[in-house]
């Protein structure tokens, strides 16, 4: 049986904390009035300063002679509050002694005693009521002979466990919600003689305590349990790594290259990261890059082409490398951006699905530029031009800052535009997004125009990271880790919920564990297994987050 020894009723706990609340009180009168024809007053003028300026009412003159008034009541109220300023200082440190030496020991401590048994207790009763119910239904089937009348009991049952559980968790939150109080108290008496102003220490102790109270260990499984996860099996491959292959997988030049590999598919990522806001997605990425490399391959190759598009063969090396990079890039951009556009009428116009609007394009895609090219791969592009891209300084790959400058980019367009917020609209609800007066329409086209110019970049950077190498066949499943990797960083299918940082780190996490296996020698097809189950996972986890939300 618990100890009701340290039990407090809520009048002795009020008690026990009237003789801080009286002293601290008491010192925070005399700082009130110390205040008020000094720091008090400077705040009001301020305000009344600030708004006069915004005042449309007044003219010029009128705002520029009601504020020399201020300003002058201003200077009276700064020298009132430098003249105190050393008397409150001395009354705040008083108190601050004060409720150091007393809150924790004469009351908090006390609080904390009474919680832990008011929790065992509630255990107590709440194991007893089950036993005492489980006896009572034993009795009560003891009684019933009838099929039907047992079921109705079993049922019955039911919902008495139920509510007792209710209860139980209702008394749980209580006793958490004392402690909270209790704990809030000290930094409410704080924020008052502070004026809100708290240490460094302070404000992380209560951000902790803020955070221990609203945990939920469901949620916090359902949001982060799939991360967790990931973790632990890189963690264990990085452990298996040295022993299989005789060297470390976390070294300098691993991350190196793990980020080096991940940044054209930020870009990837990041791009169709905006159409599943839209509760939709692109099938058509791996086609997109396979174009896009065979584009940038042609314009920025090394000497005559040796094969055509349409049997034309094409000679850029008249033009400077500068002008056949621009080239490169804006040829990356244009057919990406043509494409996604289109699939993007189409979904906005007829509503039709993104996956199917999408598919075509990869059809459309794969079919022109093998067709055009025969199939063929262009070879090697200038070996100059990935310096001037992508250039390595002190062995740091550049690319990675690309990637970065598309992260911000991409962050500030969600987050500060009005595109970004209508596009958090829009995916949440497009009913209400529509009656509020967004057009739908421009939201989904805009989202598939983003998304082209991002695979436009990601696939010029990735002609200058792998120097060439273009043709049809390039990029084939990209897609499923753009799509994956927004997954996994949380960018839900439901639409309306998402954050750069999660794509960010779906990317990276994605790129480390496929190269993770791929040193471990894993075979390709293996990794797409590891890809799938994680694919499956993280949905089951999204599916999960939005039921238990409705």
């Amino acid at each position: 049986m618990a100890t009701t020894k340290n039990l407090l009723s809520a009048e002795e706990e009020l008690k026990l904390r009237q003789p801080i609340d009286e002293y601290v009180g008491s010192i925070q009168k005399q700082v009130d009035s110390l205040r008020e024809e000094g720091t008090d007053q400077v705040l009001s003028l301020l305000s009344l300063i600030e708004s006069t300026k915004r005042d449309r009412s007044l003219s010029k003159d009128e705002k520029e002679e009601k504020i020399t008034a201020l300003n002058k009541d201003l200077e009276v109220a700064k020298k009132i509050e430098e003249q105190n300023k050393d008397q409150v200082a001395a009354l705040v440190n008083k108190a601050e002694a004060y409720i150091k030496e007393h809150f924790d020991k004469d009351y908090f401590q006390y609080v904390k005693k009474s919680a832990e048994e008011e929790k065992v207790l509630a255990k107590e009763n709440y194991q007893i009521r089950l036993h005492e119910m489980s006896k009572e239904r034993q009795q009560a089937l003891a009684k019933l002979s009838d099929s039907q009348e047992i079921k109705e009991e079993k049922y019955v049952y039911k919902n008495k466990l139920f509510d007792v559980k209710m209860d139980y968790l209702a008394e749980k939150q209580r006793i958490k919600d004392r402690m909270h109080e209790a704990f809030n108290h000290k930094f409410h008496l704080l924020d008052m003689l502070r004026m809100s102003k708290f240490k460094l220490a302070e404000t992380i102790e209560q951000h902790w305590e803020n955070y221990k109270y609203t945990f939920n260990r469901r949620d916090f499984l359902l949001k982060n349990g799939l991360y967790i996860a990931i973790i632990i099996v890189f963690l264990i491959l990085a452990i298996i790594t040295p022993a299989v292959k005789g060297a470390p997988l976390l070294t300098y030049n691993n991350v190196l290259n793990i980020l080096q590999q991940a940044s054209p598919q930020m870009f990837l990522a990041l791009g169709v990261a905006g159409l599943i806001l839209l509760t939709g997605t692109d099938l058509s990425i791996g086609r997109m890059m396979g174009m896009g490399m065979t584009a940038s391959t042609i314009i920025m190759h090394q000497g005559v082409n040796t094969g055509g598009v349409f049997g034309h063969i094409f000679d850029f090396t008249k033009m400077s490398l500068g002008a056949r990079l621009a080239l490169a890039l804006v040829a990356c951009i244009v057919l990406c951006t043509f494409f996604t556009t289109i699939a993007g009428f189409f979904t906005a116009k007829f509503l039709m699905h993104p996956f199917i609007s999408t598919m075509a394009n990869t059809l459309i895609i794969f079919g022109l530029v093998t067709y055009a090219t025969k199939g063929v791969s262009f070879g090697a592009i200038e070996p100059a031009i990935p310096n001037m891209i992508i250039p390595k300084v002190n062995g740091f790959p550049t690319i990675i800052l690309w990637a970065l400058a598309a992260i911000v980019i991409v962050w500030f367009i969600w987050n500060k535009t009005t595109f970004g917020k209508n596009l958090y609209a829009v995916g949440g609800n497009p009913e209400a997004a529509a009656v509020s007066g967004i057009s739908v329409f421009t939201v989904t086209i805009c989202a598939f125009i983003l998304a082209g110019v991002l695979y436009g970049f990601g696939s010029w950077l990735e002609c200058a990271r792998m120097v060439g190498s273009g043709s049809a066949a390039y990029g084939q499943g990209w897609e499923m880790n753009a799509i994956a990797a927004c997954v996994v960083g949380g960018v839900s299918f439901t639409g309306g919920i998402g954050k750069i940082s999660g794509v960010v780190v779906g990317v990276v996490i994605f790129t480390a564990l496929t190269y993770a296996l791929t040193i471990l020698g894993i075979d390709t097809n293996l990794q797409f297994v590891f890809s799938g189950i994680i694919i499956l996972v993280a949905v089951t986890l999204d599916c999960l987050k939005y039921v238990q939300k409705k």
